[in-house]
């Protein structure tokens, strides 16, 4: 946990002292003198870092690291070597069972108090991506939450967008917020009535007027949130159903006006759509699905985004069997 303690354990009182004085006024402190007291204070107290002695008498301090990391409990704790030991094969040996970072004995206050905010930062940093991405698999869900057959669908669409953004020369960064605001492009769902959503039938004009709707709902609820992968999210929610002659929804827009984000999901999601069973559908042979998307260039999807999803097709392809494998284990598993 982030709010834990820092655990110090070393076998010399003084060191343990210096060690107190350095930390006391900024952060809650549990002290061990042995390996085993260490083991022992990990369980009971939850420490959020642990400054760890190498050289202790019953359990050295690679042995207590390699058990903690070996325990999914307490594997995600950072840990930081505390030794008078400067050779290189010392460090190397740290840091192969699992240690963050090394300080040196005579211990310096001012570099102890700034290795551990460091090192804290980035716990926190880890633990606010995991937020984000329990975010989206949340959202992303719940926008399908009424269709049982879209399966891996978001995310496996999603997959695609990002290779197809990597061929039209976006940075890494780019491409990797891109696959993870794609799966939310429907988050909108959440606010269109059931039995709209699962009419077996077609929809008459006013169900299709409500049903339109989704993007903006969509757009409206994940603006809401400053960070960069929302805004990106909102962008596609409210933009993947326009087309590149002006003729979608929900405002019309046409060409370039069409964020390119929306323009790469919209065919992410026709291509795997149009690759998967539904009820209403069969799966549709390779070579359809890539005359559909070819009649459509020009008209609904931009054609130099087609180009460049034809010119990926194989990597597409493995994309596709990694995912199909990912299902398969999956129903294998409860069947």
């Amino acid at each position: 946990m982030i709010n834990g303690p820092i655990l110090c354990a070393d076998d010399e009182p003084y060191n343990l002292g210096v060690l107190r004085m350095a930390l006391k006024q900024y952060h809650s402190l549990v002290f061990a003198r042995n390996g085993r007291e260490t083991l022992q204070a990990v369980n009971k107290h939850s420490p959020s870092l642990i400054l760890l002695d190498v050289q202790m008498p019953d359990m050295d301090g690679y042995e207590v690291c390699r058990q903690l990391k070996n325990d999914r409990e307490t594997e995600s704790i950072p840990i930081i070597f505390v030794t008078g030991m400067t050779q290189e094969i010392d460090e190397q040996a740290g840091f192969e069972v699992g240690a963050v970072d090394y300080i040196t004995k005579p211990i310096s206050a001012p570099i102890v108090q700034a290795r551990v905010q460091t090192h804290l930062s980035l716990v926190r940093a880890d633990k606010l991506e995991k937020s984000y991405h329990d975010a989206i698999h949340m959202l992303g869900k719940a926008g399908h939450y009424n269709d049982t057959d879209t399966g891996a669908h978001i995310w496996r669409m999603a997959a695609y967008g990002r290779a197809i953004a990597e061929a039209v020369g976006w940075d890494e960064e780019s491409c990797k917020l891109l696959e993870l605001a794609a799966p939310m492009h429907d988050t909108g769902k959440i606010g269109i009535p059931d039995a709209i959503l699962k009419k077996p039938g077609k929809l008459d004009v006013d169900e299709w007027h409500i049903m339109k709707s989704h993007a903006s709902i969509g757009h409206g609820i994940l603006k809401q949130s400053n960070a960069p992968i929302f805004q990106l999210a909102a962008e596609i929610a409210l933009n993947h159903h326009e087309k590149w002659d002006g003729t979608g929804y929900p405002h019309g827009l046409s060409g370039m006006a069409i964020p390119e984000s929306a323009r790469i999901v919209a065919i992410a999601d026709i291509f795997d759509a149009l690759s998967m069973k539904r009820p209403y559908k069969d799966i549709w042979p390779l070579d359809k699905i890539l005359d559909f998307l070819a009649q459509n260039a020009g008209n609904h999807l931009e054609s130099r985004l087609v180009e460049a999803f034809m010119d990926i097709l194989p990597k597409i392809q493995e994309i596709k069997a990694e995912w199909d494998a990912r299902e398969l284990a999956v129903e294998t598993n409860f069947s």
